[in-house]
């Protein structure tokens, strides 16, 4: 086992040969600060902790950055695992130290309702001290890189756990920032533990052909490097195999196995100027075939990461397809280092330019108003995913994910522009507004100042989280209103759906309970955030679901254990009875089982109903009348029907359809919704067609509490001119 003092002595040289003018009194002191407060830690691996803030603090210091960046790296898990303070760090190695080390600091000691929520709140927390000094993620990725170096000694469901954050997180997190080579590293220790057999088998055939492959590399290698010579380029030629990881992806998208893929070499040719880039491309495609279509310019656009070369991929006289990149040094020290490179060069104090890390800002304006596992969930969409290059008519590059929406587009030049868009023009011709955009398009949005905003459908439209957080903020702003009236209907459908009581929100000492589970101050705040699109009312079901089952069940034992105290069994027949209602359907001599209203004559409280046994759905509710319901006697079905009957419960409303026959005239389905509106009834969809003969018959599926207020609504609709018939019709 490795001792302290290799790894301090590896370190100390590290931070001299790419720090020179690095402060080593300061550093010595914090190692010894560091040392004494982890004293008594041991790592997975009985080797004394504080090898691995010494192993940090190296992987920073290539990274070339400052002493601080070191400092920070070394007492990086002193406010976390010991007792020491940030007013403690503060005042010993300054404020700007104390302030990596708060920032890369997980929230271990706050409380979240899942961990969903809390991965949400650290990446909060590090994305805002991001903002303000880029080298608190540089010493966060640092810290994973170690860890994933060490992940062996971790249990299995550890290592699974970590390896999925690294996948999820942290490598596409480096590959934002630039950092390819942590990247790669971070990668391909992670599918070790995630997919082993594959890892291995990788491995295993690339041992297997290494002399082979480096045989290729060196013939091809030597080729260009003698044309470049021999025309006065100064060079650097090298070759390599691609990274288990991506060769891993290959495989699985290619639906291949890793004999049948020849697109695995990759080339690099570093020169000095960038006209030298290009004189370099028109010899290479002059000694090779190239393949169409896999030509890229990252050096005219780079991409949002500062990445910049050149990409083409050709085919020797072997027939073997390989990519080479070509770049000039200073790309390449930012395509290996990326931001720690760029941060370097400017010999700043940690904060990029707003346009270096305009999508930081974006990444903390998303995370407003969205569910914690939406959050996390949109940021592998608009901060890891591929992405695509288009153009603003003055010729601005925008970067969007890949599969973006003129939607999108509009939201990333402005929420203003989206929130008045009617319509948009790629390559000067009228589009439609899901269209896909590709790379190269140029995209005109066409706006007017009378847009009523945008729509909810947009919201399913959209591929970037930052177009649907605005979204979401328009209408949280704009309809709060609609939306408590849209999210409560929503609510209390799902609780319907799943059988949960509607009382339970109003129970004076289990609603609040609820509410804190759900982290709302208020029922009416709830309701909002779900019509906003905040919070999807399944999850919001789904949080409090187990508490209100609970706390039906304590309430159904205390009520019998007062009638008889000696009968306490939640599973005797008083209990029963109570179980019996499933969405306000009491079903005899059957208990538990679920329920279901027939689409085809949508019964509602005050039908006769009937009950139907299906296969494998619970039982079907139709009304007594239904031409389905009309075999029940037949001797061949008669023991799959049963008597049902309405519960005595609150009023909840129930889904139903109408059928409205009609004489053709304009404006006749604007009055049908207005008398809806104006009655106060939800209406789930409204539609009409036209018929021969100047007919049209019209279908409103809407809500309703009973069978009195369907006949009210229906006599309502009655009265409206040109309206001559209505029937139950089929949801």
């Amino acid at each position: 086992m490795e001792t302290f003092e290799e790894h301090y002595q590896s370190m100390c040289a590290t931070v001299q040969k790419c720090m020179p003018g690095a402060d080593m009194a300061l550093i010595n002191q914090a190692v010894d600060y560091a040392r004494n407060k982890h004293k008594d830690q041991l790592r997975k691996d009985g080797s004394p902790y504080i090898i691995h803030p010494l192993e940090v603090a190296e992987i920073v210091a290539e990274m070339g950055l400052d002493t601080d960046a070191v400092l920070g790296a070394l007492l990086h898990d002193c406010i976390e695992d010991t007792d020491a303070s940030h007013e403690e760090i503060e005042r010993i190695f300054g404020r700007t130290v104390a302030e990596l080390v708060e920032g890369v600091t997980k929230l271990t000691r706050a409380n979240f309702s899942s961990t969903e929520q809390a991965q949400m709140e650290n990446l909060r927390k590090m994305f805002m001290a991001m903002s303000k000094d880029i080298r608190v993620v540089l010493i966060k990725i640092a810290d994973r890189l170690h860890n994933m170096c060490t992940m062996q000694y971790q249990t299995p469901e550890k290592q699974i756990l970590k390896c999925r954050e690294t996948m999820d997180v942290y490598a596409p997190l480096a590959h934002r920032l630039g950092m390819q080579k942590i990247k790669w590293e971070l990668e391909d220790t992670a599918l070790r533990f995630l997919d082993p057999d594959d890892y291995n088998g990788i491995m295993a055939y690339l041992n297997a052909h290494k002399e082979q492959d480096e045989a290729f590399m060196r013939a091809i290698q030597e080729k260009i490097t003698q044309r470049l010579t021999a025309v006065g380029i100064h060079n650097s030629t090298y070759g390599r195999i691609k990274h288990v990881y991506s060769i891993y992806r290959k495989m699985q998208t290619q639906g291949k196995s890793l004999d049948e893929l020849y697109d695995v070499y990759a080339f690099r040719v570093i020169v000095d100027t960038i006209p030298d880039c290009y004189n370099v491309l028109g010899h290479i495609h002059d000694l090779f075939n190239l393949v169409p279509g896999r030509f890229k310019d990252y050096i005219s656009t780079p991409k949002p990461n500062m990445y910049q070369s050149l990409h083409t991929t050709v085919i020797g006289s072997q027939g073997i397809p390989f990519e080479v990149q070509i770049r000039t040094w200073e790309m390449h020290e930012v395509a290996e280092y990326g931001v720690a490179a760029h941060w370097k060069y400017k010999q700043g104090s940690g904060a990029g330019n707003e346009k270096d890390f305009e999508w930081v800002r974006r990444l903390l304006e998303s995370q407003q108003d969205t569910d914690a596992e939406d959050y996390v969930q949109s940021l592998k969409i608009d901060m890891f995913d591929d992405e695509v290059f288009v153009f603003t008519p003055k010729g601005r590059i925008v970067s969007l994910p890949n599969g973006s929406t003129p939607i999108d587009f509009a939201y990333a030049i402005h929420s203003g522009v989206g929130n008045a868009m009617i319509g948009a023009k790629v390559n000067n011709r009228i589009a439609n507004i899901d269209t896909p955009l590709k790379n190269g398009d140029i995209v005109e949005i066409l706006t007017s100042k009378s847009a009523k905003g945008p729509s909810r459908d947009w919201l399913n439209i959209c591929q970037s989280n930052q177009a649907r957080t605005k979204i979401k903020q328009w209408f949280k702003k704009e309809k709060r209103e609609e939306n408590v009236v849209r999210g409560r209907a929503s609510f209390e459908s799902e609780m319907r759906r799943v059988g949960l009581p509607l009382s339970a929100i109003s129970d004076a000492e289990l609603g609040p309970q609820l509410l804190k589970k759900l982290s709302f101050d208020s029922w009416e705040d709830m309701y909002a955030a779900i019509g906003y699109g905040g919070l999807t009312a399944v999850k919001a079901v789904g949080r409090i679901r187990d508490d209100v089952n609970r706390a039906v069940r304590n309430q159904a034992n205390e009520k019998l254990t007062q009638v008889n105290p000696l009968r306490t069994n939640p599973d005797s027949e008083a209990v029963k009875r109570n179980r019996h209602a499933v969405n306000g359907v009491i079903v005899e001599d059957i208990d538990s089982c679920m329920i279901k209203f027939a689409k085809c004559c949508t019964p509602v409280p005050g039908d006769a109903i009937v009950g139907f046994i299906t296969k494998g759905f619970g039982v079907s509710v139709h009304r007594a009348d239904c031409p389905n319901a009309a075999n029940r006697d037949d001797p061949a079905q008669a023991a799959r029907w049963v008597r049902v009957r309405w519960a005595n419960l609150e009023e909840q409303p129930f889904e139903t359809t109408l059928e409205l026959d009609c004489i053709t005239r304009d404006g006749l389905l604007l009055d049908v919704a207005t008398t809806m509106t104006t009655n106060r009834i939800r209406v789930k969809e409204l539609f009409g067609k036209d018929l021969p003969g100047g007919k049209s018959v019209f279908t409103v599926k809407f809500e309703v509490k009973n069978v009195e207020e369907l006949d009210a609504i229906r006599n309502k609709l009655l009265n409206i001119r040109d309206v001559v018939g209505s029937r139950r019709g089929q949801n």
